[in-house]
């Protein structure tokens, strides 16, 4: 399945952005180059989480475990270009099913572990998935049990594999050399689809190419200063960007060692860091900045090998990045992705500066800026009017992201034809949905605003929800706090407050709004309305979900 019309595929391999090595091309380099390194480390807490002991392969060990389960592939009568749905958490049969599938020229579909038989059942049959990968349990969950009873529902659904319950057959190198003979791979072939949420009730499916995940791993290696033979912790779900373009794929182009870890827990989280030596991981910015606070624990740790930290999904902490840098020697790098390829990332090299890279990114692609960073000048970057589609260019007026380059995907998967409309435009530009403005010396970047859906426009005003909700957390009778827009026949939108007050306390809506005017805040910032709650619905890196207090505020509008 070529991704990406030819006349790009051209455009982009003469200018040496996209090549013709596939990511099995990759892993298969390393194997021979160093069979008996470490390749990768099954969580230390495995038995937790999936039947069987923590295992430690060599890049040998690995290869022959891929040859094998790419036969058992072959004898089911999987071929390329079809779609093998993955449920697993992260652990080595994880990469081996992925490093397996990608020999072959299948198309993997992660999957997340959380997701149960509705979820499943929309997305398979909407993929057209072959074949599923799973455990029989996955953190006590009975996985195969639940497919089973579900598969029967799926008339394409043809194969339900469980690693722990399905032996390996011995390895066939001539047939598997033979099959790849007459089914060449190609880079600019589908590798995987994930799924991306969005606005739509089924999860948008995004498939990229294997030339669009090396760019990200381009990326995201160079703001980390990944170098040849490091140990990489992967602390995320393979699943997504995060983890595959973040982590995954630099581990494939340095060939190093590949630390798995699943779900996110801290005390295995340091431990891993300090006993397997690593030199770079990525991590939540509530959790960076809360190690900071212990400082006795962090003396108590070796974090000798540890050369640079990945943070990203909500806004970093300018104290943070500098304490980390300055104290520590670890440099933050500030990443902004996403599935399709927005590919933002402030690094130690672009960004020298800690608490400028906490509050802002490159404006890549962007004609008389000029940055280290090779991904620079592979992709283009312009902000537009959230109204009039008009290009911005002046500092300090929030617009909507838009980038077309070698990192953005072609298009979600059946779109029109029961999937989501694409968000690529005439020109090739990927409209992102999120909003950042101009800022910094000289106009040299991008600060984010928010996500496009998250603005409320107020009578053509434009308000970033989360500009108030940083002001209301320092009323002293909240404990927490977050505004959304309600809809208005006169103004469009209004602003509502809804807060979590503090023990015994209680405030009314002309108290939010004096205490917000004391802050000399625009009066159309000002909320209208507010509704008290327990507690604000959070995603497990802590950000607000807007969307579900909208839903829960819509019976009262």
């Amino acid at each position: 399945m070529i991704l990406a019309p030819q006349d790009q595929i051209d455009v982009f391999t003469a200018q040496g952005w996209w090549g013709t090595d596939t990511l099995d091309d990759l892993f298969r380099r390393n194997a021979r180059a160093t069979p008996e390194r470490l390749a990768v480390v099954d969580p230390l807490n495995r038995s937790d989480i999936v039947s069987g002991s923590p295992r430690r392969l060599s890049y040998a060990e690995l290869e022959d475990e891929i040859e094998r389960f790419a036969t058992g592939l072959l004898d089911r009568g999987l071929t390329k270009d079809d779609v093998i749905a993955v449920q697993l958490a992260n652990t080595v049969e994880l990469v081996v099913t992925y490093l397996a599938a990608w020999r072959l020229g299948l198309i993997v579909s992660p999957m997340p572990v959380q997701w149960r038989a509705h979820e499943l059942g929309d997305v398979l049959a909407f993929v057209g998935a072959k074949a599923i990968v799973t455990a029989r349990s996955i953190r006590g969950h009975d996985h195969a049990a639940m497919l089973a009873e579900l598969k029967p529902r799926l008339p394409e659904l043809r194969h339900l594999i469980v690693i722990d319950e399905d032996a390996l057959p011995q390895a066939s190198p001539v047939r598997i050399a033979v099959y790849r003979k007459a089914h060449p791979v190609d880079a600019n072939e589908a590798a995987t689809i994930c799924w991306t949420s969005g606005t739509e009730a089924r999860p948008k499916g995004v498939p990229r190419s294997h030339n669009h995940w090396l760019v990200a791993g381009v990326a995201c290696g160079d703001a980390a200063g990944i170098a040849p033979g490091d140990v990489i912790l992967m602390p995320f779900p393979l699943i997504n960007m995060a983890a595959i373009g973040g982590t995954f794929m630099p581990w494939l182009m340095s060939g190093g060692t590949l630390v798995l870890h699943h779900p996110f827990d801290l005390g295995v989280f340091l431990r891993q860091i300090v006993e397997e030596k690593i030199a770079y991981t990525v991590a939540p910015p509530a959790i960076l900045t809360m190690l900071l606070k212990e400082e006795k624990l962090l003396e108590s740790l070796d974090l000798s090998h540890l050369k640079s930290v990945g943070s990203g999904s909500a806004a970093l902490s300018p104290w943070m990045v500098k304490t980390w840098q300055e104290k520590y020697g670890i440099p933050i790098a500030n990443i902004f992705g996403s599935n399709e390829g927005t590919c933002l990332i402030s690094g130690p090299q672009d960004v020298p500066d800690p608490e400028d890279r906490a509050l802002y990114f490159p404006r890549f692609g962007v004609e008389g800026h000029e940055w280290p960073a090779r991904i620079a000048s592979w992709i283009e970057t312009r902000l537009v009017d959230l109204q009039t589609g008009e290009t911005i260019e002046e500092a300090g007026r929030p617009g909507e992201l838009l980038l077309r380059g070698a990192t953005i995907f072609a298009g979600y998967f059946r779109a029109g034809d029961g999937g989501p409309t694409d968000a690529i435009d005439a020109d090739g530009f990927f409209h992102t949905g999120d909003v950042f403005e101009i800022a910094g010396t000289q106009d040299r970047f991008y600060r984010f605003v928010e996500r496009a859906k998250d603005i409320i426009i107020r009578g053509g005003m434009n308000i970033s929800p989360g500009e108030i909700d940083g002001l209301l957390a320092g009323h002293p009778k909240l404990a927490d706090a977050a505004v959304v827009g309600v809809p208005d026949a006169v103004m469009g939108e209004r602003i509502c407050a809804v807060v979590v007050t503090k023990p015994r306390e209680t405030v009314d809506l002309e108290e939010l709004r004096s205490f917000l005017s004391s802050r000399e805040v625009a009066s159309y910032k000002l909320p209208e309305r507010f509704e008290t709650i327990d507690a604000l619905p959070r995603n497990p890196l802590g950000k607000v979900l807007r969307r579900v207090l909208r839903e829960r505020l819509q019976p009262l509008v």
